[in-house]
């Protein structure tokens, strides 16, 4: 076993195929016994180890023993992924039954598998699943929300209407149009300095949670007013939540068991694309 720092390469079950060498973002060259190191610009992808079809690169930043055969009867066709994808639903109307936190910790290592930019990661999760203080987190919502429509950042909002339609269904019916009485809420934070580089990573890996949630029973919806009312600072909120100084939140998702189940597909607006 030849060791060249954070490469390890067998000798004996390296093939020179160079297809670690060719789907390496710049970190790797052919040398005369195989792939070596040539500058590290490694982001810890992990894409060489994962393509070497003898399993004779090992990196030591994406160990090989931490990295998973793929079986490939487990893969499904084109048929079922574009039913599965279109079938996804967002659920409004949830179960008053809690999710098990076992769920919550299934879904939520399956959302650090998503892409995110140079593989930087870095999202953290807040979970509440206390019926009460996610009523508490409501009323503070309605808040702010009644304050952006009138001077705030959703006075010109398109959809003004409908926003201030559910605030007003929150304040005369007591029904929790804002969180839709969900059980739980995921919060996702990201360093404060890396605000829009982690919530386009959140939105990634909340994308990986919403396809992932309906395979274990449970749906789920995105939460904008949470979000526009964290990333407006609103400190009541901020104040409940209790989010370290050094991290920012990029985004909120609530997790429930649906009451309806969906019978058929709905469609979109066309295809819209130009070719050059």
């Amino acid at each position: 076993m030849m060791n060249d720092n954070f490469i390890q390469v067998n000798t004996e079950a390296c093939k020179r195929c160079g297809q670690c060498v060719n789907i390496c973002r710049g970190t790797l060259v052919m040398g005369n016994s195989g792939p070596e190191i040539a500058e590290d610009l490694c982001i810890e992808c992990g894409h060489c180890v994962a393509v070497c079809p003898n399993g004779a690169l090992n990196n030591t930043r994406t160990p090989l023993k931490n990295q998973v055969l793929i079986q490939r009867d487990l893969l499904i066709n084109s048929e079922i992924a574009a039913t599965f994808l279109r079938g996804r639903r967002s659920i409004r109307s949830f179960s008053s039954k809690a999710v098990e936190r076992e769920l919550i910790k299934k879904l939520l290592d399956i959302a650090r598998f998503a892409p995110t930019a140079c593989n930087s990661q870095g999202i953290s999760y807040h979970v509440i699943d206390n019926k009460e203080f996610l009523h508490r987190i409501s009323s503070v919502i309605a808040d702010w929300t009644e304050e952006a429509i009138k001077s705030g950042p959703l006075k010109n909002s398109p959809w003004v209407h409908n926003t201030a339609n559910t605030i007003s269904q929150y304040r005369n019916s007591g029904k929790d149009t804002i969180l839709r009485d969900a059980p739980c809420l995921i919060i996702a934070t990201a360093k404060t300095e890396q605000f829009s580089l982690g919530r386009d990573n959140t939105h990634f890996s909340f994308s990986y949670v919403q396809l992932y949630a309906p395979t274990l029973g449970l749906g789920s919806c995105w939460s904008g007013l949470f979000e526009y009312c964290a990333t407006d600072k609103y400190q009541p909120l901020l104040s409940l939540l209790e989010i370290p100084q050094n991290r920012v939140i990029t985004g909120g998702l609530l997790i429930g068991y649906p009451v309806y189940h969906f019978q058929r597909l709905v469609d979109r607006e066309p295809l819209q694309v130009t070719w050059q």
